[in-house]
């Protein structure tokens, strides 16, 4: 038989509430009993008695009783631990394998991932494989799945951020937040733009179809319409289609698309915003979104900045070699760029 443990409350878990804190580490224990020895005072928060919506700060001591403790060693099925899920003990090993390939970069606070084109990032309407549901095979020792803090469109590629725990979680998302974030992406557009650089300012607005949800271009005050704004730069041009920059500093849904179509000069292979009707694509360029979520600054949970760069996808890749692109000339510094 275990006795009284003590454990000391981490830097990722500031502001949760105790009961949750029981759930993430004690996941057997029921919430019958949980709150039987709040009451008794045999569960102790620095010494002191403590409810369940008491919120837990760093270097905190929480006192964990024998009933806790013992509840593994107890028998029967009501009483035991569920022990939390690693990657080891994941059936589907196969989300594992396809994680582990598209990684760019990780530590203990972080995962960058490089997503190939046309995997959702998220659960939908008939979508049984994304990014956020394959993430339960990354689950830490803890039994804590890794938390997305943004968002990539389906059919585009390249960086994407996720928090391996909850207070990197909170921290990630803040720097989005709070557009302390530099986001670079490259797309091969119809055309060529009038003015080789600038900024595109507008509201954009969500319209429900029949064929599904698209973003417009609004007018201020107009219900529903959020200020987007983008900045861009025209790296190369090669015949009817340009190789174009896009630094979002808003991030709205489809930012980039409708900005780009707004311009007069839409991704090639975009379904949605692309409506120039009889125009085709250069000899041997794919029919699919050309649109690639290239690099990433963002500050580290833990300070300094996570900078990252994602290789082109494949079809990409191919129109860079048939237009003679050299991606060398769109690795301009920050200070290159206005």
């Amino acid at each position: 038989m275990r006795g009284v443990e003590n454990k000391t409350v981490d830097g990722d878990e500031t502001g949760m509430r105790l009961d949750r804190w029981f759930k993430l580490h004690y996941p057997g224990l029921g919430f019958g009993m949980l709150q039987k020895l709040l009451r008794s005072g045999q569960i102790r928060l620095n010494g002191g008695r403590a409810k369940s919506d008491s919120r837990v700060t760093p270097g905190q001591t929480v006192r964990i009783p024998p009933q806790i403790t013992n509840l593994e060693s107890q028998g029967g099925e009501q009483a035991k631990l569920k022990k939390p899920l690693t990657s080891n003990t994941i059936r589907d090993q196969h989300d594992i394998d396809v994680l582990k390939a598209m990684l760019l970069y990780e530590d203990k606070k972080v995962f960058v991932f490089n997503k190939p084109a046309g995997l959702a990032v998220q659960g939908g309407s008939g979508l049984n494989r994304h990014v956020d549901k394959m993430l339960e095979s990354m689950r830490s020792q803890k039994g804590e799945k890794p938390r997305l803090v943004h968002r990539l469109d389906r059919e585009t590629s390249g960086v994407l951020v996720v928090a391996r725990t909850r207070g990197a979680a909170a921290s990630l998302t803040k720097a989005f937040r709070n557009r302390t974030t530099e986001k670079t992406y490259w797309a091969i557009c119809k055309g060529t733009p009038r003015k080789r650089e600038g900024r595109i300012s507008t509201y954009l607005v969500k319209e429900r179809l029949e064929e599904g949800d698209k973003m417009r271009v609004g007018q201020h005050g107009e219900r529903g319409a959020d200020h987007a704004v983008t900045n861009y730069r025209v790296i190369e041009t090669s015949g009817s289609v340009s190789w174009i920059e896009f630094k979002p500093i808003t991030g709205r849904t489809h930012q980039l698309r409708v900005h780009a179509a707004h311009l007069g000069n839409p991704i090639i292979g975009d379904p949605k915003y692309f409506d120039i009707q009889n125009w085709e694509l250069p000899g041997g360029i794919q029919k699919r979104l050309h649109l690639h979520a290239r690099n990433i600054r963002i500050p580290h949970p833990d300070g300094g900045k996570i900078d990252i760069s994602a290789p082109l996808p494949q079809h990409m890749t191919q129109t860079f070699n048939l237009l003679a692109l050299n991606e060398a000339d769109g690795e301009l510094s920050e200070e290159d760029f206005r």
